[in-house]
Parts: C-alpha cells; sequence; structure tokens
C-alpha cells in the first residue's frame, strides 16, 4: 500500500515538474517558443508572413482552408499582447489567400493575396477596420513590402515581373531590375535593394530613384536569393539557396548567406548543410539580428543512418559569429516547412510565422516567438 502511495507521489511530482518546464520554456526569454493560434482556425490552415508595431500589436496573414483540395478563405490574425485573435474581414467573402503583409504605420496596413480563380487581391487597414482596395489592373499581386515611409508591390503581368510604388493615392510603376525579384528591403524612395536571379546567379540590385545596379552575388547555376537587408551602405545581407548541378529530382539543395562590404560580396559560412535561407531580422538598432534556414538539415555522422540529421532553424548573430537554435516540438506537429520572421521594433523579440506539417500529410499553422 504504501508502496503504491509513494508511486503515486511521484507520478503527481513528475507530473508537475514537467508542467512547470514546459511553462518555464513557454516565457523563457532567451528561447524559441510555440505561441497558439485562435481556436476556431480551422485544420490545413497556413501562415505566410506577419508584421509588428510593438509588443501588443501585430499582424500575421495566410489561409484558413477547409478541405486538402479547397480553395480555403483568407485569414488575418491580430496580436493583443496576449493572445492571436482571428480577425473578421467584413464584406470580404472570396475563397482564396492571402501571401504577404507590411506596414507603413499602424494605420496603413497592407495585405496581399489571390482568390481561387487566380485573381489578384488588396486589403488595407485603416487603424479601425480592413477593407477590399483596388489592386493595380492586370497585375497578379504577390508581395507587399513597406520601409523607409515606402509601400511597394511585387507582381507580374502577362509573365513579366512588375514592380509598383504607392505614390499618394495611387500605385506607380517602377522599371524593374534583369531577372527575377524575390525580395526587397526599403530604406527610403531612392535607397531599395532587391534580391532575386538571373541566369548568370544569384543577384542583389540596388535603386537610387532612378535606375538599378545589379551584382551577382553567387554565379552558381541556378542559385538565387530571396532576401535581403541593408545595414548600411557598406554591410547588406541576402540570403536563399546555392545553386546544384544535375542530381536525382529532390536533391537536397546548400543555404545561401552572402554579405557586401562595401566593396565586394562574399558567401558567409552557416551551420547547415542543406535548407534555404527564407527570411533575415533586424535587430532594434538595424544590425542583422536573425537568421532563418527553412528545411534546415547537417550530414550525419559517417555511416549514418538517415545520412541527414536535422540542422538549426534559426541562427541569432551577435557580429561575429552564429548561435544555433532549433525550433520547439509541437504536440501531433512536425517541423516548419517555412519560417518567415518578423522582428518587434524597439525589442529584441522576434515572431516565426509559417507551415508546419501536421498528421497524415496535412500542414498546420505555426507561430512562434523568441523572447
Amino acid at each position: 500500500m504504501a508502496r503504491r502511495l509513494l508511486v503515486a507521489a511521484l507520478a503527481v511530482v513528475l507530473t508537475l515538474l514537467t508542467a512547470l518546464t514546459a511553462a518555464r520554456a513557454a516565457t523563457d526569454p532567451s528561447s524559441w517558443h510555440h505561441v497558439p493560434v485562435p481556436d476556431p482556425v480551422r485544420p490545413q490552415a497556413a501562415l505566410n508572413e506577419a508584421v509588428a508595431f510593438g509588443p501588443d500589436r501585430a499582424w500575421a496573414v495566410g489561409a484558413d482552408a477547409v478541405g486538402r483540395e479547397a480553395p480555403g478563405f483568407p485569414l488575418v490574425l491580430r496580436w493583443d499582447g496576449t493572445a492571436w485573435h482571428d480577425q473578421i474581414l467584413p464584406g470580404i467573402g472570396w475563397q482564396g489567400e492571402l501571401l504577404s503583409v507590411a506596414a507603413t504605420s499602424p494605420t496603413a496596413v497592407w495585405a496581399v493575396g489571390r482568390d481561387a480563380a487566380g485573381g489578384a487581391r488588396l486589403l488595407r487597414f485603416d487603424g479601425t477596420a480592413w477593407s477590399a482596395s483596388r489592386p493595380p489592373a492586370g497585375v497578379a499581386l504577390a508581395q507587399v513590402v513597406a520601409g523607409g515611409g515606402e509601400a511597394w508591390l511585387i507582381g507580374s503581368r502577362d509573365g513579366a515581373q512588375v514592380l509598383l510604388r504607392r505614390d499618394g493615392n495611387r500605385w506607380q510603376e517602377v522599371p524593374v531590375p534583369p531577372g527575377s525579384v524575390y525580395g526587397l528591403h526599403i530604406k527610403a524612395a531612392d535607397d531599395v535593394w532587391a534580391a532575386g536571379a538571373t541566369d548568370a546567379g544569384a543577384a542583389v540590385s540596388h535603386w537610387n530613384g532612378q535606375a538599378w545596379q545589379q551584382t551577382i552575388v553567387d554565379g552558381f547555376p541556378r542559385s538565387a536569393v530571396g532576401s535581403v537587408l541593408a545595414v548600411s551602405a557598406t554591410e547588406v545581407w541576402a540570403g536563399g539557396t546555392a545553386g546544384f548541378v544535375g542530381g536525382p529530382p529532390g536533391r537536397p539543395i546548400p543555404p545561401l548567406l552572402v554579405r557586401f562590404d562595401g566593396q565586394t560580396w562574399n558567401r558567409v559560412p552557416v551551420p547547415a548543410d542543406f535548407g534555404s535561407v527564407s527570411s533575415l531580422a533586424a535587430s532594434s538598432s538595424g544590425e542583422l539580428a536573425w537568421v532563418a534556414v527553412a528545411r534546415s538539415q547537417k550530414w550525419g555522422p559517417p555511416g549514418s543512418t538517415p545520412p541527414l540529421v536535422p540542422g538549426p532553424d534559426f541562427l541569432a548573430w551577435n557580429g561575429q559569429s552564429f548561435t544555433e537554435y532549433g525550433e520547439p516540438a509541437v504536440a501531433g506537429e512536425g517541423e516548419s516547412r517555412t519560417l518567415r520572421l518578423a522582428p518587434v521594433p524597439g525589442t529584441e523579440t522576434v515572431w516565426s510565422v509559417g507551415r508546419a506539417d501536421g498528421p497524415e500529410g496535412t500542414f498546420a499553422p505555426r507561430v512562434l516567438r523568441f523572447g
């Protein structure tokens, strides 16, 4: 009898310790932890991007799906400092997905997406409510980017890429650098950096208000960069995937991280053998703080099976070296397929949103936070 009581008591203690450990991990400012999405969000939902204004104000967008084959509905989540809430979108009843969100201020938030028929959709939040805005005619929208008081759109028309800049109450087209543009960092109207690719390799271009100056930052075939962060005129970072030649379908591709020192672009080693640098985030002072590596893998010990082991999902940069972080385990879900970073201004906190592997080949929305 006494032994049974002892075993029961130990079980209670272990349960409490486990709960305390989980609670501590969820509030530990020096680790990444999982933040749940609202209960009304249905299975098969996904998040694509987020933007934050402070500890108690952030937005995340994506798709709230209703089935494996259904197109789903546009999803907007709002952070109030305590929890994420599903934002009601009055008058917006189309099916589809929101791809990107950015803001020039808390009262000028833009979200772009596409409906089930492939049509462009543009939403705006004015500080009070979300409403539909007229998208540029004939342009399929892929991304909205803001910075330096500027808002730009990345899209395409008839198979050709299009860039547009918000000029007063209209969207004005801007020349496009050669190749493809996958990401922008806007410091001012005459200081814009573009990450992309050309037939010659990964490319970064700079807009001075009149023309683009492009540099091939990695000339290996099929290399590309999708994220760029300009700290200053003499320090610019770009990340994506390194190129590859041949190999079977589905062959892992190495990540690519490059840095400009004011004179040349140089490749920066990262502690992952395969994966994609999917996002870069700045600190409160504007320096590089975080690098997200989606689908990160490393070679395991010689002879190990499988030959690859998980690599770091997040890399914290201190100005000299990286500190590796893995994403926390989430019950019933696998690893994240995408990691999109959103720093919280004035703090060292950063959000990561994306899509995680769910049970039986499904997927689930994933929100993580550091700090």
